[in-house]
């Protein structure tokens, strides 16, 4: 007997298949279980790979779970290989906690644009918040050295944005300049989800068609809630790709 069809190859989305490489926590929404959901409902396929499985973030006074290294995120990727199931679309990353995994990671674009060239890499370098880094400090030069020259799409809040450009950001022209030397080593559209100015958050968006054109740029003025939020930028991440790129020659 012929084998069954593959119905995600037979029967493939109209908007595209994600691959979301993020954290998984059982309680709460950050990482996939903030941007699944939502992509799923704009009719993607997506595919998520959780990076960490935790009992719930890691802001609360303790966690347990699972880590996944690079070696077990290979191992997937060898069996979607396989079986013909590496065709993306997009693949979309957030969490990560070592240079080891973010290496891989680097090699997982590399596999995936060798079987769709024009896939598009949208990358939350998720390293820190409010001055605060909460990774190890060597992820830093490998996604400013190694990770943003492949991206398709960056999504870094104030302190990230900071921390990839060398550039002190305190007003908005300073987030439209951080923008510009992004573009520079390589995304064309980033968004710098939130600069901190006068009490409210600004949010620049910036898209450059081509290295013969300047950036088309935008921002929004967003009252600052006096509250905690967590997978905020997971989810503004996800609707991103979602709505955004995919509608966008």
């Amino acid at each position: 007997m012929a084998p069954p069809p593959i119905l995600s190859l037979t029967l493939p989305s109209e908007t595209g298949r994600v691959l979301s490489i993020q954290s998984h926590t059982v309680q709460g929404y950050v990482g996939n279980k903030s941007a699944v959901f939502p992509l799923q409902l704009l009719g993607y396929d997506v595919d998520p790979i959780n990076s960490v499985q935790f009992s719930n973030h890691t802001g609360y006074p303790t966690f347990k779970g699972q880590v996944l290294n690079g070696q077990q995120l290979w191992d997937l990727i060898e069996g979607l290989e396989a079986n013909d199931l590496l065709y993306y679309t997009h693949l979309l990353t957030g969490y990560i906690g070592s240079v080891s995994f973010l290496n891989k990671i680097l090699e997982v674009v590399d596999k995936l644009r060798s079987v769709n060239a024009n896939l598009t890499y949208v990358c939350d370098p998720v390293m820190g918040d409010e001055g605060k880094l909460y990774v190890p400090e060597d992820l830093v030069s490998v996604y400013r050295e190694k990770v943003v020259p492949v991206a398709s799409m960056l999504t870094p809040n104030q302190f990230e944005a900071e921390l990839l450009t060398k550039l002190r950001i305190v007003s908005e022209t300073d987030g439209r300049e951080a923008c510009n030397i992004l573009h520079a080593a390589g995304p064309s559209k980033v968004v710098i989800t939130g600069i901190d100015i006068g009490g409210n958050l600004l949010l620049i968006g910036s898209h450059q068609k081509d290295k013969e054109h300047s950036p088309e740029q935008f921002k929004i003025v967003i009252p600052r809630i006096p509250a905690y939020f967590t997978g905020t930028g997971d989810l503004m991440t996800a609707l991103l790709l979602g709505w955004k790129i995919s509608r966008q020659p």
